[in-house]
């Protein structure tokens, strides 16, 4: 199967992952009766995200970002998001705090749980100049993966650096070059489309590695890992190793993003966002 690969564990120790020699094989589920439709977000949107409880975050035509319950009722707003310009990513990790990432001014600023900015963060002013993507840890702080002298690092909110892992290029023969990070119970995983996820403990130490490649949209919900390559959602097991292919039905129609997460698949297009969940 196109662009499907075993697990590749780099280390000989034990981490509580799904590893080892086992191989993932795809099931097929059936096509359109794989999605039920739940429900539309109308609006004029150009970007959403959605965080674990299921609250939608979204920039609308007029440079707000609202945030939604799970009943679709708005809980908050924010109106100052071209401060910087577009913001290039919405971290939504905790539901208690969000990051507005602006990557040409290596800038992040930080919104509370109602959308009321706590302080902004110049990664310049520490000597961080090119980062692709940056998160929240588990513990408020915020990982991001410096692409200048390749070290995961983990920042607080002044900025300062916390912690910082071992050199890439003294890991890898082949150093990754992650476009999203990802914090989910007690690792870090890192995404580069052309090698895969990269797996982190929480003291920047490399675990392991999953070769899945050219995914988009991924995301790490649990023990269970998403990911979309062309008309196809993937979705895969952590600890059963079961990887499940679903294909991408045409009642989804043009759509502008796509996410998986929560067993759900949002989708923005022109008339809104469209919920719909995986059976």
């Amino acid at each position: 199967m196109k662009n499907l690969k075993i697990i590749w564990s780099f280390l000989c120790f034990s981490v509580p992952i799904a590893i080892g020699m086992a191989i993932p094989f795809a099931t097929q589920a059936q096509n359109d009766s794989s999605f039920q439709f739940l429900k539309t977000i109308k609006g004029d949107f150009t970007y959403f995200n959605v965080d674990n409880l299921d609250n939608i975050y979204l920039i609308t035509k007029n440079n707000q970002l609202k945030k939604l319950n799970v009943n679709g009722d708005s809980v908050a707003v924010f109106n100052d998001v071209k401060k910087y310009g577009n913001p290039d990513y919405v971290d939504v990790t905790n539901p208690l705090k969000s990051l507005l990432y602006y990557k040409n001014y290596s800038t992040v600023v930080v919104l509370d749980r109602l959308l009321t900015q706590r302080n902004t963060i110049n990664l310049r002013k520490q000597n961080i100049f090119y980062v692709n993507s940056i998160t929240l840890s588990y513990d408020n702080y915020m990982w991001l993966f410096d692409e200048e002298d390749f070290r995961l690092k983990k920042i607080d909110e002044e900025g300062k650096i916390l912690q910082s892992s071992t050199d890439w290029r003294m890991l890898f023969d082949s150093v990754p070059a992650p476009v999203k990070i990802i914090d989910r119970d007690n690792y870090v995983y890192l995404y580069d489309p052309a090698k895969g996820f990269y797996i982190f403990d929480y003291y920047g130490g490399f675990k392991n590695r999953l070769a899945f490649l050219n995914w988009t949209n991924v995301e790490v919900n649990g023990t269970t890992v998403y990911g979309f390559e062309e008309t196809k959602l993937y979705s895969y097991q952590l600890k059963s190793l079961q990887l499940k292919e679903y294909k991408l039905p045409a009642f989804f129609g043009k759509y502008i993003s796509i996410k998986a997460m929560n067993g759900l698949v949002y989708l923005l297009n022109e008339k809104g966002v469209d919920i719909y969940q995986i059976k």
